[in-house]
């Protein structure tokens, strides 16, 4: 993989720029990044991803409110899906968008997997019902191994809701969703040749042929999409760099992970890619936009691994002393390890794990009493396979 990123900065290198559609070529043309994510045409930008924009901003109300004892399941399901006027703003409630429509929906995972896409929604669904079944009634009783409820940080720091086995599921939620919709909407299906080249895209984009009533082929609005999942709420979406962590999702993390002296450059990694995939398609110059989607596959699903090592060893450290302080740990863990089921190994179909394999995991953390079970060679176990894959090491991506 560090040959196809060093290839593709090298190629960079060599290129002339290339920001307006109006001054795009043909696929022989040499093209680069702008010098940030700004594409226009006839003076108009061309760039647009309001849904994405959308979902985020349902996402954050959604993930406030499972914090709120006053909601219903009723409540908390309206704004998964959308129904019922259950947001505060009224914007929201209004869109024809919702979470739970593009939660494990991509064209390249799951358009002929309805099975696995169908279990994953159910699992966001039972994590809803059981936040309300059994962690609100117990929100003033003291949590112990068996019994859900309140655990205290150490010091008097924050307090922490979990279930009988110490998971919280607004965080088991919140972090998963972070893969199965931001990531695998980004990786999995805008940036995949079977949305990115549908129907008539490639000759339409060839032939500079807009969406009706748009300033934008449609192909170039698909590459925008998967940019909107990663800086849909940035303050400058044009240059997100400089406000990373913008919302609570993938965006976030990115941020986290570029906090890392191991990581850093990770961020502009990903940044760079987008703006040099994204001229490729002014430049019709389709195999360099498919080497950029590689190394944004690479990359994003690198901060996934990141983070579940990251959790699990953070979890470990306060395992048995600070129990409120790993459990919280591990239920952010836990929702970066189901969402490892959305990445993608560059240059394949396939994610660095499986469904079967995340099952595995989840499973391993749940039996029994779950987190108050847990010890630290199992963590660290599962940390190592994790890192396995990936190209870092357990102790880089845990501390």
């Amino acid at each position: 993989m560090k040959k196809i990123v060093l290839s593709a900065l090298v190629l960079g290198s060599l290129l002339v720029s290339c920001s307006d559609d109006d001054n795009g070529g043909n696929g022989g043309d040499k093209v680069v990044a702008p010098a940030t994510y700004s594409f226009t045409r006839n003076g108009e930008t061309t760039v647009s991803f309001s849904g994405q924009t959308t979902r985020i901003e349902m996402g954050h109300e959604f993930i406030d409110a499972l914090k709120d004892t006053s909601k219903s399941e009723e409540d908390l399901d309206g704004m998964f899906t959308n129904t019922g006027d259950k947001f505060d703003d009224a914007d929201l409630n209004a869109s024809t968008k919702s979470i739970r429509s593009k939660t494990a929906a991509s064209a390249d995972y799951f358009s002929a997997n309805t099975t696995d896409a169908n279990a994953i929604k159910a699992d966001f669904d039972a994590w809803i019902k059981a936040q309300v079944d059994e962690v609100y009634p117990n929100w003033d009783v003291d949590a112990v191994a068996g019994t859900a409820g309140k655990i205290q940080e150490a010091g008097g720091g924050d307090t922490r809701y979990v279930n009988a086995k110490g998971l919280e599921y607004n965080q088991a939620i919140n972090k998963g969703l972070i893969g199965a919709l931001m990531v695998d909407q980004a990786l999995n299906n805008y940036l995949g040749t079977a949305v990115l080249d549908a129907g008539s895209n490639v000759a339409d984009n060839d032939a500079g042929t807009v969406s009706e009533d748009k300033n934008y082929t449609n192909m170039e609005h698909k590459w925008d999409e998967a940019y909107g999942y990663v800086y849909g709420v940035n303050a400058d979406p044009a240059n997100p760099n400089a406000d990373l962590g913008a919302d609570s999702f993938l965006n976030k993390y990115i941020g986290r992970v570029e906090g890392d002296t191991d990581f850093a450059g990770i961020a502009d990694d990903i940044y760079q890619a987008f703006k040099l995939g994204r001229a490729a398609i002014v430049a019709k110059d389709y195999d360099l936009r498919d080497e950029q989607a590689q190394i944004i596959r690479e990359k994003i699903s690198e901060v996934i691994g990141i983070r579940a090592v990251y959790y699990l060893q953070q979890g470990k450290a306060n395992l048995g002393t600070d129990n409120a302080s790993a459990f919280h740990d591990l239920s952010e863990g836990f929702g970066f390890i189901y969402s490892l089921q959305f990445t993608r190994k560059p240059g394949t179909d396939t994610p660095y794990f499986t469904k079967a394999e995340v099952d595995t995991f989840i499973t391993t953390l749940t039996t029994g009493n779950g987190f108050w079970d847990l010890d630290a060679q199992t963590l660290d176990t599962m940390s190592d396979i994790i890192s396995a894959e990936f190209d870092f090491t357990t102790a880089q991506a845990g501390s």
